[in-house]
């Protein structure tokens, strides 16, 4: 039996703690930068069409450069890669910087600087099995995943008063800065490890995104779990709505804050209860029951809750897609190291794109229903028969132990 980590002794461990800091203060430089690029194509357009198409091309190459780029993460060393990453991001970043950089460079720099994400966190997520072990590693997934939460409240939170005080150029070239900061700490910081994978002719995209597929396609176990995490998909609906849901009960953008930070706050309490209360084991056999857990609140929007009743509801539902921290670091110990670059690629892009189609869906149906409420609990009905079979599946085949 897996005997249970503690924040302080994986805090002990220096690569972990070079690991949490690039990460940290990464992240808080990615969510000022965001809002500075908002600002900087607002004053430049006077449109807010191209902020917000700007602020998505900050997502949308994820899903293509996950699949291509992941398996850098298997051909190379890892520590090498997320250096050569966050380099590469540091310049393109500082060029996003230049004063009056036209707009089409801007977009094209920009998805440049996504693309040289996919890599990063696939390395990232495939070395970390390496630095820690056990429920240690779980518990070091579980402090990554609570910092980058808080680090996107804090960011957005502090973003808007770092771009009021020194500008969006400014904003932008603090963001290159921490990407050349975390190469340091990263390279300084993180023991040099061989490439996991075969060191023969390098292989085609198209056979390693097919050798990825089939790794997951031929284990029952990880097809389970990529399905309950991409259950994502529904529960991501709320956030997209948060504005017109507002709206319809009487507030304006304070009410439609509060509940887009009530999910995150969720998965923050969630993950730490789960990591510092639960035992591993009982961890591994609740991961079905949680993902039900993460949708089951969203269908009492049905009663069109008021500010505090609807945002009990959406903590609720991030504590419980907790899970996603188990689920994930069973996936990453069930895949051969020398493919976890690429399956982490092909999955985590999925990730991204059911919850795209969620919020698309959540959109297209709202103008139908006529009502956010209605339409969130809609979609949580529709997520409860996806989530049923998959929770079934899951129960037959989870390992009796944590691996």
């Amino acid at each position: 039996m897996d005997s249970k980590a503690t924040f302080r002794q994986i805090l002990a461990v220096g690569e972990l703690r070079a690991i949490w800091f690039a990460e940290l203060q990464s992240i808080l430089g990615d969510q000022v930068a965001r809002v500075a690029l908002s600002v900087l194509v607002f004053q430049r357009t006077g449109s807010a069409t191209w902020p917000a198409l700007t602020y998505a091309l900050t997502y949308l190459p994820d899903l293509i450069g996950g699949p291509l780029l992941g398996g850098l993460a298997d051909r190379y060393p890892r520590r090498a890669v997320m250096v050569c990453s966050d380099v590469v991001r540091a310049l393109l970043v500082a060029v996003l910087a230049v004063p009056g950089i036209p707009l089409p460079v801007l977009a094209a720099v920009l998805v440049v600087v996504q693309l040289a994400n996919a890599p990063f966190t696939a390395a990232q997520a495939a070395v970390l099995p390496s630095v820690l072990s056990g429920d240690s590693y779980v518990l070091g997934q579980s402090l990554l995943k609570i910092t980058n939460q808080i680090g996107q409240l804090a960011g957005f939170a502090l973003g808007g008063a770092v771009i009021a005080a020194i500008g969006p150029g400014r904003g932008l070239a603090l963001d290159a800065v921490t990407f050349a900061v975390s190469a340091v700490v990263l390279r300084l910081g993180v023991r040099a490890r061989p490439a996991s994978g075969a060191s023969g002719p390098a292989t085609s995209t198209l056979r390693r995104l097919s050798a990825g597929a089939r790794t997951i396609w031929r284990d029952r176990r990880l097809r389970a779990l990529v399905g309950l995490a991409w259950l994502a998909g529904f529960v991501i609906v709320p956030e997209g709505l948060a504005v017109p849901y507002a709206a319809e009960i009487g507030g304006g953008a304070m009410t439609a804050g509060l509940l887009l930070a009530a999910h995150p706050a969720g998965i923050v309490l969630g993950v730490f209860a789960l990591g510092r209360l639960v035992r591993p084991e009982i961890r591994l056999r609740l991961v079905g029951a949680l993902a039900l857990g993460a949708i089951v609140p969203l269908a009492a929007f049905w009663f069109r809750p008021s500010l505090p009743y609807a945002a009990g509801l959406l903590v609720l539902s991030g504590m419980c897609a907790a899970y996603q921290v188990t689920a994930s670091t069973t996936f990453m110990r069930l895949v051969p190291d020398t493919e976890r670059g690429q399956a982490f690629g092909l999955a985590g892009s999925g990730l991204i794109a059911v919850q795209g189609i969620g919020l698309i869906a959540g959109g297209l149906l709202v103008g139908v229903l006529g009502s956010p409420a209605t339409t969130v609990s809609v979609i949580a009905l529709a997520g409860l028969v996806v989530a049923v079979p998959a929770t079934r599946a899951w129960r037959h085949v989870a390992p009796p132990h944590p691996l």
